[in-house]
């Protein structure tokens, strides 16, 4: 891009503008009273959401910065570009988690499998309890429960994406080949980051 198409401040500006006022007529719209799933209330949604993403991305072109606001769905720069109505979705979860009690974990592990050498030795190390536990539990119970299997949560986040229909078994080879922000409906994070964003703007106030 040259530098004469580069945006100006003045355009930030106007594209803050609409922010502003995008904002006003989502107020203005969920505010009045009406019927139970008042499409104006979407439209305003929808033009609020269009507005937010217009000033974030020219934003970064101008200040190299963005918002704190997350958008449901543009995940990427160009956006969501995969099907209104999908046919089908996946689901993609990944939960990080440090193993802060090996001896705990060796013990859970033990209970379910009695073949585990007890110990902890080749046969019975941390890598041989992880998969007793992960074949035993699922996911879900191991994340709450994680505390008891020695093990401590980190980061973790779940994308919803749109996909194609699959035949049975046809993805297993490469389960996450397909994971295309592009095609990201909605994702949802949880991680010490936000805590510590929150702590520092309580430290400000």
């Amino acid at each position: 891009m040259s530098d004469a198409a580069q945006p100006t401040i003045t355009e930030v500006r106007a594209a803050a503008e609409a922010v502003k006022a995008a904002i006003d007529r989502h107020l203005e719209a969920v505010s009045t009273p009406a019927a139970a799933d008042d499409p104006a209330v979407a439209t305003a949604y929808e033009e609020l959401a269009a507005a937010a993403i217009a000033y974030d991305q020219i934003l970064y072109e101008v200040y190299d910065e963005v918002t704190p606001f997350e958008v449901p769905g543009d995940e990427s720069p160009g956006g969501y570009l995969g099907p209104e109505q999908p046919e089908a979705i996946s689901v993609l979860i990944r939960r990080d988690y440090l193993v802060t009690d090996a001896k705990r974990l060796r013990a859970q592990a033990e209970r379910v499998e009695s073949s585990l050498t007890p110990g902890g030795g080749p046969a019975g190390g941390v890598n041989a309890a992880i998969g007793v536990l992960f074949g035993e539990f699922e996911p879900d119970e191991i994340a709450a429960r994680c505390e008891e299997f020695g093990l401590e949560e980190g980061d973790s986040t779940l994308w919803v994406a749109a996909t194609e229909p699959a035949e049975p078994g046809e993805w297993l080879p490469e389960p996450f080949e397909g994971a295309d922000p592009q095609l990201l409906i909605c994702r949802f994070d949880v991680s010490e980051v936000y805590d510590d964003d929150l702590d520092g703007l309580d430290a400000d106030t």
